[in-house]
């Protein structure tokens, strides 16, 4: 089932980028039926493939929003949701490229120095640099500000000590963005104080530690800081507004398809079975189906926000939180579904996804956390 066929035109999707929704498709069905990949859920997380990534490199689908003169594209958001989407909705192995796409990319262009730009974006655009985020730590859940790494400064830089935890694909990455803590800690001011580093994952005082999930799947890491140095080149912003940064960035990571289509082929493969009567007909999946039709509604309108450069934490706060207990619920919807007689894939598709389903409202940011940030932002606390 096509993505158009599930959700309707948005006011933020004009018909200039049906063509190139039509041109993802295109590529995507080339590549599904060379066996490039096997659908799957959560493949944004899950699915690291740099073969897949340097394909869509190739095409200019990396970096589509950094400017001509680092190397990309100049395209606009909205563009860039578009591709994202379809390769969500195809369950496509993009989980190499898709941190440094999403999220440093707009940040090294917000807050990045003139040599940092033209070091890193470059390289995301031609598929060859993968970067982390090392913001959560290990006992501080949700509560960034608790961060206890430290950095100390030395000369012609810094040292880093500390432990992050939760680092998706650290083990494989180039590098990540850390949030420490340069100054200590006042407890009338828990926010003021932290920083942020662009680290070498494979320099001198890093170790990555695998966490294994109880499935045996390996995308989490611990890094573990032990006197890292870090150049003051590498400084990534202004020493003491990494609370300001950070908020600013999770935006981009709460706000993008991701966030209600990481279980989209498992929803696709039950219409699917129920329209080949290999499944019971079930007025719940007309539900899920428009919750998902709203979302992509939702988040289509917050990529046009943040072309226009307005603030959007709050709407990509209430995405989130929609949009990741949908995809919890079509995990759920699934496995009541699944009675072993649609086949092995779907079984496998489901157990999958239900693995998964705990760390869709925790990752970015407890949904329980993010309810405050909206009542906050609401002005009802």
């Amino acid at each position: 089932m096509a993505l158009s066929r599930l959700v309707p035109r948005s006011a933020a999707d004009p018909a200039a980028t049906e063509g190139l929704r039509h041109q993802v498709r295109q590529f995507l069905a080339e590549q599904l039926a060379a066996g490039a990949f096997t659908p799957s859920v959560d493949a944004w997380l899950c699915g690291w493939d740099e073969d897949f990534t340097a394909a869509l490199a190739a095409r200019g689908w990396l970096g589509m929003t950094v400017p001509v003169a680092y190397g990309g594209h100049g395209r606009s958001f909205l563009e860039r949701f578009v591709v994202t989407e379809e390769l969500l909705a195809a369950g496509a192995p993009v989980a190499a490229h898709w941190i440094a796409d999403r999220q440093i990319v707009p940040s090294l262009l917000k807050y990045g120095t003139e040599a940092q730009r033209s070091e890193f974006l470059p390289k995301i655009v031609r598929g060859e640099c993968f970067f982390g985020i090392g913001m959560s730590e290990p006992d501080s859940g949700s509560d960034l500000a608790s961060v206890r790494t430290r950095a100390e400064r030395v000369a012609g830089g810094w040292s880093l000590t500390g432990t992050k935890v939760w680092t998706s694909g650290a083990h494989l990455a180039h590098a990540f963005i850390a949030l420490v803590r340069t100054d200590p800690v006042d407890p009338a001011h828990r926010h003021a104080g932290l920083s942020q580093f662009i680290v070498d994952l494979r320099g001198p005082g890093v170790e990555v530690r695998p966490i294994v999930s109880m499935n045996g799947a390996h995308h989490f890491n611990e890094v573990i800081l032990d006197g890292a140095f870090v150049p003051d080149s590498m400084v990534f912003g202004e020493i003491g507004q990494g609370w300001q940064q950070v908020t600013s960035e999770l935006a981009f990571e709460r706000s993008g398809p991701e966030r209600f289509l990481s279980t989209f082929v498992l929803l696709d493969m039950c219409a699917e079975m129920i329209a080949g009567q290999q499944l019971p007909r079930d007025n719940d999946i007309g539900r899920l189906i428009a919750r998902v039709a709203g979302l992509h509604q939702m988040s289509s309108a917050i990529a046009g926000a943040l072309e226009r450069g307005e603030p959007a934490d709050v709407p990509a706060a209430v995405v989130k939180v929609l949009g990741t207990t949908t995809e919890g619920d079509i995990a759920e919807f699934a496995h009541q579904a699944d009675d072993h007689r649609a086949g092995q894939h779907f079984t496998d598709t489901v157990a999958s996804a239900m693995d998964q389903r705990p760390g869709f409202t925790l990752r970015g940011g407890t949904n329980e956390v993010l309810r405050g940030v909206i009542a906050r932002g609401l002005g009802l606390r």
